[in-house]
């Protein structure tokens, strides 16, 4: 990967108890199995889509 590449540091953050299956898998495609896990993705499309459908049960912030 690219030194010049946009990184992302999301933060699992709220319980995905209750929410939709799918919203559940594309929790643990991210990476995340624990609440206030942290994992850093890269920025593509793919990344920011898959944020999007969760974006109320994670944090998400933009590293250099």
């Amino acid at each position: 990967m690219p030194q010049s590449e946009k990184m992302l540091r999301v933060t699992y953050a709220t319980s995905a108890i209750g929410v939709k299956y799918d919203q559940k898998a594309t929790v643990r495609r991210l990476g995340l199995t624990r609440i206030r896990q942290t994992v850093e993705l890269p920025d593509t499309p793919a990344v920011r889509g898959m944020l999007h459908k969760v974006r109320h049960l994670v944090t998400v912030e933009e590293m250099a």
